[in-house]
C-alpha cells in the first residue's frame, strides 16, 4: 500500500510535547510522505524575531518565509524555553499567522502526499486532510518528555518550571481567539501516554491502510 500512498494527505495535531511530532515523522517515513511542523516554523520565527528584533515584523518574516528552506529548520536549536514562550504570544498575531499559514499552503501544494504537523492543521489549515490524528498525553509525561529533550542542550534546566511553561503553553493555545488547539470531530486520537512508539505507529498505520484498502481495493 505504500506506492499508494503517493497522494495522500494527513494531519496531526494535539499539545506541546504530546508526541504528534515524532509520530508525524514516523509515519512520513514509512510512507515516504513529506513532513511539515508548523510548530517549528512558529519556533523559528520566533528564533528570527528575538535575534534580529525588526522594526517591521510582518515585511521581515514575509521576506524570510518567502523563499524558505525548511530543512535549514533542523539545523537549529529552536527547543529552548525563552522560544517556546516567544512561540506562544506571536501565535496569537492574525497577520504573523497568515505569513506561515501562506506558507504551509504552498508546501501542501508542492507536495502531493505530505504529513502536516501543528495545533491546527485538521481545524483550519488543511480540513480536507484524508486522515487526521489528535495526539495527547498527560501532562506529567508530556513534561518529562519535554525535560529529557531540553536536558540534551543544557542542563540548567527545572522540571516543575517546564511542566508549568507547557501547561501555560496548552492553555494559552486552548484559549486563543484565532486557531485554537482542538480536536476535529473526525480525528483519530491517539494517547501516547500508553502507547509506545511502536505501538504508535502500529495504531496509526491500521486506520491509513483501512484507508487506503477502502479508496484503491485490495
Amino acid at each position: 500500500m505504500i506506492l499508494k500512498s503517493k497522494n495522500l494527505k494527513i494531519t496531526c495535531d494535539g499539545g506541546a510535547a504530546t508526541g504528534k511530532s515524532t509520530g508525524a515523522k514516523l509515519i512520513a517515513k514509512k510512507y515516504k510522505l513529506s513532513m511539515l511542523s508548523s510548530g517549528l516554523l512558529y519556533r523559528y520565527a520566533s528564533f528570527l524575531l528575538l535575534k534580529h528584533k525588526p522594526k517591521n515584523k510582518n515585511f521581515f518574516l514575509r521576506k524570510r518565509f518567502k523563499n524558505l528552506n525548511y530543512k535549514i529548520l533542523k539545523k537549529i536549536n529552536l527547543h529552548k524555553q525563552e522560544i517556546s514562550k516567544h512561540s506562544s504570544v506571536i501565535a496569537k498575531i492574525p497577520s504573523v499567522r497568515n505569513i506561515l499559514k501562506s506558507y504551509q499552503k504552498n508546501f501542501i501544494k508542492k507536495n502531493k502526499g505530505c504529513v502536516l504537523e501543528g495545533r491546527d492543521a485538521s481545524t483550519k489549515i488543511l480540513p480536507s486532510s484524508d486522515l487526521k490524528f489528535y495526539f495527547v498525553c498527560s501532562l506529567n509525561v508530556a513534561a518529562k518528555r519535554r525535560f529529557d529533550e531540553l536536558k540534551k542542550n543544557t542542563k540548567k534546566v527545572n522540571f516543575k518550571e517546564v511542566k508549568k511553561a507547557l501547561n501555560e503553553r496548552n492553555l494559552a493555545d486552548r484559549n486563543r481567539k484565532i486557531s485554537p488547539l482542538q480536536k476535529h470531530v473526525d480525528a483519530v486520537v491517539v494517547d501516547t501516554g500508553k502507547l509506545n512508539k511502536t505501538e504508535m505507529v502500529a495504531k496509526m498505520s491500521k486506520y491509513i491502510e483501512n484507508f487506503l484498502k477502502r479508496k484503491y481495493g485490495k
